[in-house]
């Protein structure tokens, strides 16, 4: 009895190469467009950038705050900055005082 060898079909090959090929065109969009591709590094650097500077910001507010703080404490208290605030905040007035209104600005 001969035996006959089947010959591999052309179209079977092809169409494996082009699921490849295919399939290596997905990944490299993804690799250009996906949610941690190239595009999306270049947005997520700008906004780091945008977060360090924010995060400078705070901390220069923070650093003012604490300074304001630290007028207030008992060792060092300046009693002109206590009258001063006290004043301020209960609307009371000696009659040859001087009123200086600052803007709001200028209260935070």
């Amino acid at each position: 009895m001969p035996t006959r060898v089947k010959r591999p079909s052309i179209l079977l090959k092809l169409s494996i190469t082009a699921g490849l090929l295919a399939f290596q065109g997905y990944l490299g969009y993804h690799v250009v467009t996906g949610a941690f591709g190239i595009d999306s590094q270049r947005e997520m650097l700008e906004q780091i950038r945008l977060l360090e500077a924010r995060q400078a910001a705070l901390e220069i507010e923070i650093d003012s705050y604490e300074h304001r703080i630290a007028l207030f404490d008992p060792r060092r208290m300046d009693p002109d900055i206590l009258t001063e605030r006290a004043r301020a905040l209960l609307g009371l007035v000696h009659p040859d005082d001087i009123i200086i209104v600052p803007d709001a600005q200028d209260i935070n």
